[in-house]
């Protein structure tokens, strides 16, 4: 598909930004353990605010595990003396943040300084359900208080389109994969339309919605988080979802999940 770029996307600084408002989560402390300079990810959404994977001529850089629990200790410690905690504390950034080689050890070490300094805030994870097949990754999640890992479709063609995850993906493993997380899971789905060759296509048919549906009786998940986009897309023919058409897709959903969220 001939990709039509808008370049006012936005990359965020390593390892720490924000604190920011987030429409799911409140006042969030992000972490991006990618490289500041580039997006690093799994997947290469046609929606990402963080535009799309590029090939670069120099080698990305990371922050360390040492860099990322440095940092974070002092802005924890600068926003304990200014009185002005986050609610949450949120691994997101510039890609998909469990490919980090440390994932695991940086998220114990944030859930110590969490307890430390800012005892009443939740850590959580912004995850693309890719590395769920990763033992010591999937572990780590269940250590979290929210694991919110994304599930666009439930029919791997749109996933494809829409997600362009860049292994060959299993749905059926990452449905697995996903129900076994347990209490700290939200499954977060992006409803929107594009063009594609001409023609306007979404993710909110019954095709896309059916399977879908099935896919969140097999999780159960204790939460359900429905959003459209909020900021610039890489694409120029992406738009959003309608505040009828998340409604309705809420009220569908709600007959599987009790709780669920809907962010316009």
């Amino acid at each position: 598909m001939p990709i039509k770029i808008r370049m006012s996307t936005i990359l965020f600084p390593a390892p720490i930004f924000g604190p920011v408002h987030s429409r799911r989560l409140g006042v969030s402390l992000g972490i991006n353990l990618l490289p500041a300079d580039r997006k690093l990810c799994s997947f290469d959404c046609l929606y990402c605010e963080c535009g799309f994977n590029l090939k670069q001529n120099s080698k990305p850089t990371i922050p360390s595990h040492a860099e990322v629990r440095s940092a974070l200790e002092s802005k924890l410690q600068q926003m304990t003396a200014e009185g002005q905690l986050p609610d949450v504390i949120t691994y997101a950034g510039n890609g998909e943040p469990t490919i980090h080689p440390e994932f695991a050890e940086i998220i114990g070490d944030t859930i110590e300084l969490r307890n430390t300094y800012a005892p009443k805030a939740k850590v959580a994870v912004l995850t693309n359900s890719s590395r769920l097949g990763d033992s010591k990754v999937r572990n780590a999640l269940k250590l979290v208080d929210d694991c919110i890992a994304k599930l666009d479709s439930g029919r791997v063609s749109t996933i494809e389109k829409l997600d362009r995850p860049n292994y060959k993906y299993d749905i059926e493993k990452t449905i697995e994969q996903i129900a076994s997380m347990g209490d700290n899971l939200a499954v977060q789905t992006m409803f929107v339309r594009w063009q594609e060759n001409g023609e306007s296509i979404d993710n909110m048919g019954d095709a896309d919605v059916l399977p879908w549906l099935d896919a969140l009786r097999k999780i159960k998940p204790p939460r359900l988080m429905i959003y459209t986009i909020d900021r610039d897309t890489p694409l120029n023919t992406m738009s959003k979802a309608t505040h009828q058409e998340l409604d309705a897709l809420a009220a569908r959903a709600r007959e599987i999940v009790k709780n669920v969220s809907i962010s316009y």
